[in-house]
């Protein structure tokens, strides 16, 4: 087995659902409700001890919980190594007598990812100005797009244009939501005065937009994968 196989979202998320992880912007993530912060740093130490954890795993530990996400930074995306440690540090969490959870349902927000849209019709002339304003870094990924190096903030990516659209937002959120909480968090939206603009490549993503125009992207990994010959 090649630890380092790129999986196909569609096996990513069926080996990780069931544990309370999501896939979710090319990581597993998740988060594990502790009530307390030395709870929480217990947790923390506990799972950053197993085996393979450093490079591969990401924790913000908060007063009251966890929140994790694995990947391989060699391919930058989940592989089969990020799927054995997702085991065991679900296995840490219940010695604890705790849960690795997604999140969502009763007022609870899912585990999510940000990012930052950028119209752009030269991409390389504004994209020193972000990387200088924000102190970030190109994506070793080759896509262009500019990431924190201290993960705390949004990516950003550009978006080709051909020609200017100066009558509405250039820039836009994608929030990219685990693919079973997609259609509660767009009907919050639009019970909020937002408005579907764009579905025609869901469940990827779904285009909304509030009663001004200013447009955000809800995405999940479904609908990407090429179909297999």
């Amino acid at each position: 087995m090649d630890e380092f196989r790129k999986l196909s979202r569609q096996e990513a998320s069926e080996a990780v659902t069931d544990l309370g992880w999501r896939l979710v912007l090319g990581e597993f993530r998740t988060e594990v409700l502790t009530g307390s912060l030395p709870l929480a740093a217990d947790v923390a130490a506990r799972a950053a001890a197993e085996p393979g954890a450093d490079g591969h795993l990401r924790m913000d530990v908060r007063a009251d919980r966890v929140i994790l996400a694995l990947q391989t930074p060699a391919v930058a995306w989940v592989t089969e190594q990020d799927i054995a440690l997702a085991r065991r540090i679900t296995a840490v969490a219940e010695e604890f007598r705790l849960t690795t959870t997604a999140g969502g349902g009763f007022g609870r927000r899912s585990v999510q990812a940000l990012e930052i849209g950028i119209d752009a019709m030269d991409a390389a002339a504004i994209r020193p100005f972000w990387l200088a304003a924000l102190e970030y870094i190109e994506e070793r990924d080759g896509s262009g797009a500019l990431v924190d190096p201290l993960g705390e903030g949004p990516a950003i990516w550009f978006q080709q244009m051909d020609a200017p659209r100066p009558q509405r937002n250039r820039i836009h959120l994608d929030i990219s939501v685990p693919h079973d909480e997609a259609e509660a968090r767009i009907r919050a939206t639009l019970a909020a005065g937002g408005k579907v603009t764009y579905d025609a490549e869901a469940p990827a993503f779904w285009v909304l937009a509030d009663a001004e125009g200013n447009e955000a992207c809800i995405t999940t990994w479904q609908g990407r994968d090429a179909p297999e010959e």
